[in-house]
């Protein structure tokens, strides 16, 4: 980011007395909310950092790192005392304070807008870095960023900067995120939409390796002839024999191949009803697997036209989260899974993954499902906290996304899962409930 830039940003930020709340809404973008409303938001990413506002960004999870901790007790509710840019540099530092009964506690926040070396820091009134969004060692920089240890100075830069005048910060600071979310987003669905339709590929070549019911029938007719055939023929036959060579009720020869050489005709002859018996067993059961496979390859769709819909970047991190769950346990492949503000959501992909999540979910959870019509079922998990309204209506979009691809007003009802009663397999019904409309126009 411009040096002139940050500086005009800077004197617009000086308006400002209080710092509300700061927290990361991702991994390296903290929202800091002014007086009361006022919000902009500080890309920390290396190399490609910036400041901006937006209408609103949703939060992908709630951080709990010693960073955030830190950066929560000392900077929320806090008066700003003082607002500078360092040594004239990329890197604004707030002086504030918390007024408590006891004492007044001065810290700094600096942001630092370096390239390679952008960083947040939390000082104390003595300098002292309390934590980091980055720490460095001795070995990567020669100014060493560790709790416990005094910050050092950045060096003036040997230049001049030049001069960007902004006519309107606010319109700037709008612009920025207008810029860098299609940036991002542009990538972003190039990236995961490669990554889906490989998967959709996969699903794809397995329905079209299903074998023809059809024929597994015809199959199963035919080893069951050869198998009556070897016993109606057990004294012509020779044990240790790979093919024999029989005559069939209509006095034909017909020659049979044998899966290995047993040293029974009886054997001979049990193996290829056990082979008929297979195959039936194959083509009674192949619609299942076919339906299964074809619910799958549904939800990819689904999934990839929600992606080439999705109008900012939190949407499609909120799709693609990165918090997983232990890789040792199996991850179960009729359900996906989601994380809205650190809570797990979860909905099934086809009936069988409904059915699942209807067992597995517990009593104080979140179920939503479409208002009197089929959709996928959604499970939010709770752990028995009170789920913030923001999360609750994320999941009813996903619901109604993974549903429908239509454009209108749909609504959503949710209720706990002890109020749902399992009638037939993913069928319910259910009494106690709220509704949320969703409106994907």
């Amino acid at each position: 980011m411009k040096l002139s830039h940050l500086k005009q940003i800077t004197d617009y930020l000086q308006q400002f007395k209080k710092i509300a709340a700061i927290y990361r809404v991702s991994d390296t973008l903290i929202k800091v909310v002014f007086d009361r409303d006022e919000t902009v938001y500080f890309e920390m990413q290396r190399s490609n950092s910036t400041l901006f506002k937006a209408p609103s960004y949703e939060r992908s999870k709630v951080y709990n790192a010693p960073f955030d901790v830190v950066l929560a007790k000392r900077f929320n509710r806090s008066n700003i005392l003082s607002l500078e840019l360092v040594n004239e540099d990329k890197i604004i530092r707030f002086k504030t304070s918390v007024a408590s009964a006891y004492k007044q506690e001065i810290s700094y926040l600096q942001f630092e807008f370096t390239g390679k070396y952008t960083n947040v820091i939390v000082l104390d009134e003595d300098e002292v870095v309390l934590e980091a969004l980055r720490h460095v060692d001795l070995y990567s920089s020669f100014r060493e960023v560790r709790v416990g240890q005094k910050l050092l100075n950045i060096p003036p830069a040997p230049f001049v900067a030049k001069e960007y005048p902004i006519k309107d910060i606010e319109g700037f600071l709008y612009a920025n995120y207008e810029k860098e979310q299609a940036q991002k987003l542009g990538s972003l669905k190039k990236q995961k939409i490669s990554y889906l339709e490989k998967k959709l590929k996969k699903l794809q070549k397995l329905i079209d390796a299903l074998e023809d019911e059809t024929s597994l029938y015809e199959e199963a007719q035919k080893l069951q002839h050869w198998g009556n055939l070897v016993l109606s023929n057990m004294h012509h036959i020779k044990p240790y024999s790979s093919s024999v060579c029989v005559d069939d009720y209509d006095g034909e020869s017909v020659e049979i191949e044998l899966l290995k050489a047993f040293p029974s005709v009886a054997m001979m002859s049990n193996s290829l009803f056990t082979r008929s018996k297979k195959a039936k067993q194959k083509a009674l059961h192949m619609h299942i697997e076919r339906e299964s496979l074809t619910a799958k390859i549904q939800h990819i769709q689904r999934f990839i036209h929600i992606v080439e819909e999705a109008s900012d970047v939190a949407k499609i991190n909120l799709l693609f989260p990165k918090q997983q769950q232990n890789k040792k346990l199996k991850q179960n492949e009729s359900i996906e899974t989601f994380w809205i503000e650190g809570y797990k959501v979860q909905l099934g992909k086809s009936e069988k993954g409904n059915i699942e999540l209807l067992r597995s979910a517990k009593a104080k959870d979140i179920w939503l499902h479409l208002k009197d019509r089929p959709s996928t079922h959604v499970i939010v998990t709770t752990d028995k906290q009170n789920l913030p309204q923001s999360v609750l209506e994320s999941a009813a979009r996903l619901c109604v996304e993974f549903t429908t691809s239509a454009k209108d007003r749909f609504l959503v009802d949710y209720t706990p899962r002890r109020e749902v009663n399992i009638q037939e397999g993913a069928n319910v019904l259910y009494n106690k409930y709220k509704t949320i409309e969703v409106d994907t126009r």
